[in-house]
């Protein structure tokens, strides 16, 4: 399909902004701003916002990418991440959002999840999206067993099928007889640095 003129003008190709010097710039002067609010945001979140904003400046405006940084205010956008992330906190709060009610420390089943990133880093060689998935699937199930089998008062809720959630944990813990020791930062820092992993910031 031919494009006329105008529309290679007004149309910002949005792969372009970010490979240009002054985006590249905008980026990190807005991490610094965000820094000295003692705000964190991810490198790429950041990234989005500005593409967005440059993007839809140009495209208002009816310029050219280059000519729609004059109106960028790295200080500005940081005010405006901050803001927003603390009004969602601040929602967050008052909705007993804020935090996710944590299961009791020796939950033999929160022990195995803990204990299976280090062996599934292993097996995924590194791959962290297949680790992520495996924890948040047998997360989501543990969860889901204990909501309908492990609640008080839920008994008559789940009719005459359904897990025996004491002998569950029993199996569990004769499986990882060493319950206590993943909840250990140490520990299990040590179990994926053994695996041949480690975080770094970059």
């Amino acid at each position: 399909m031919l494009m006329k003129p105008h529309d290679l003008f007004f149309s910002p190709p949005t792969a372009l902004v970010r490979q240009t010097k002054a985006f590249k710039e905008a980026v990190a002067e807005t991490l610094a701003e965000l820094a000295r609010r003692g705000v964190t945001f991810a490198p790429a979140t950041v990234a989005d916002t500005i593409e967005q904003q440059i993007t839809t400046v140009s495209e208002r405006l009816g310029i050219q990418v280059r000519s729609a940084w004059r109106y960028f205010d790295a200080s500005a956008t940081a005010e405006r991440l901050a803001t927003s992330q603390a009004s969602y906190e601040e929602s967050s709060n008052e909705k007993g959002a804020g935090q996710a009610p944590m299961p009791p420390i020796d939950n033999p089943e929160l022990a195995l999840v803990l204990a299976g990133v280090p062996d599934s880093l292993a097996q995924s060689g590194g791959d962290l999206y297949a680790v992520i998935i495996n924890v948040a699937v047998n997360a989501w199930m543990a969860g889901h067993i204990h909501g309908e089998d492990g609640c008080t008062g839920c008994d008559g809720s789940r009719g005459n099928v359904g897990h025996d959630w004491e002998a569950r944990m029993r199996m569990i813990s004769e499986l990882q007889p060493n319950i206590t020791k993943w909840f250990d930062r140490e520990v299990w820092t040590a179990a994926v640095n053994d695996a041949g992993y480690t975080v770094t910031r970059r």
